[in-house]
């Protein structure tokens, strides 16, 4: 059945004009944006927490933070960390970080903080760093050299194990002495639970202290920073340090190196605070373009963007300026 449409006037046929020009501007925008939106899953959730645990513990160390965080409404997971070097475990923390959809804040405690330092390079998706009691190293540097720089009571808490893999395969495992493991790791937990985390311990190989990071992702990410000033295992004044080069939000908090078990409301409190800040209140230093390849993957982004903004004006400009000329062209008559 047909429909007869009824006569416009000049004043409605301009208006409806200009909303037919304004609709096609708005549906070319969803055709060129929607595919970015979907592909970045940003819609609006809460992003996810991802927690990597250091040296001589596991993904467990962190229960406290997990129950706290979910309790909140957020999505949380906690990889095991392989321990097997910086590159090769970095590696293997950014290939679990590809697996995530949405934002993801990043989070490392003690080695971990290296880890996520070369992990989070490049990653569009990771909006922000949370380092506990950790190492923080710049490109070029390593969890040894800072170590010379601040010493620490670990370097005589340490014993070398040899181990061998599969093949020709062999190395060091460094453990903590479990003589030595409350008072240097562990201070302000119960006897007890240091006696489990001395069992329990998980070992890093050499590697992991000794290869040089070739990317400090800080430099683009912003971060904040948790100081155990307690800590026997990695110098408070090495966290301080670490935290003011990379213009971190930093809170002090009187802690042992294991923050997140010892007091993990304070260690949740600041990682939901990196989860919600804004843009404005979230500083970072000046990008290094050579130390990241963050920077490069934002520009198809950003002409895009441009792109949609500036064909969505045209069409709106060229459909008013074929309204009017229809106008002129009938007074004229």
């Amino acid at each position: 059945m047909m429909v007869a449409t009824p006569a416009l006037g000049p004043g409605r046929g301009l208006a409806r004009a200009r909303v037919a020009a304004a609709g096609c501007a708005v549906a070319v925008c969803a055709t060129v944006a929607a595919p970015a939106a979907a592909r970045d899953d940003t819609s609006g959730g809460k992003p996810t927490v991802v927690l990597i645990h250091g040296a001589f513990a596991d993904g467990s160390s962190w229960n406290g933070v997990i129950q706290r965080l979910e309790r909140h409404g957020y999505p949380v997971i906690a990889p095991a960390n392989p321990l097997r070097g910086l590159y090769t475990d970095s590696t293997y923390i950014a290939s679990v970080l590809d697996s995530i959809k949405g934002p993801i804040v990043l989070v490392g405690h003690s080695y971990g903080g290296a880890v996520i330092s070369s992990a989070a390079a490049g990653h569009p998706r990771v909006k922000s760093l949370v380092y506990v009691s950790s190492l923080m190293p710049d490109k070029g540097e390593s969890g040894q050299s800072l170590g010379a720089r601040f010493p620490s009571e670990l370097s005589t808490a340490m014993r070398t194990v040899p181990y061998r893999a599969g093949g020709s395969v062999r190395g060091k495992d460094l453990y903590l002495k479990r003589d030595k493991l409350h008072r240097v790791f562990a201070a302000d937990l119960p006897a007890s639970t240091a006696r489990l985390l001395a069992a329990t311990q998980r070992p890093a190989t050499t590697a992991a202290f000794s290869e040089k990071a070739k990317v400090a992702a800080w430099r683009q990410i912003p971060s904040w920073v948790l100081v155990a000033k307690q800590d026997k295992t990695i110098n408070p004044r090495q966290e301080r340090f670490q935290a003011k080069r990379a213009h971190s939000h930093t809170v002090e908090i009187n802690s042992s190196h294991v923050a997140m078990i010892a007091h993990p409301q304070e260690v949740t409190d600041l990682i939901i605070k990196a989860a919600t800040a804004t843009g404005s209140a979230r500083p970072s230093p000046a990008a290094k373009p050579s130390d990241s390849r963050a920077g490069a993957e934002s520009r198809p982004a950003d002409t895009a963007a441009a792109w949609v903004t500036g064909g969505a004006a045209a069409l709106l400009l060229g459909g008013g300026a074929l309204v009017l000329g229809r106008r002129r062209r009938r007074r004229s008559r």
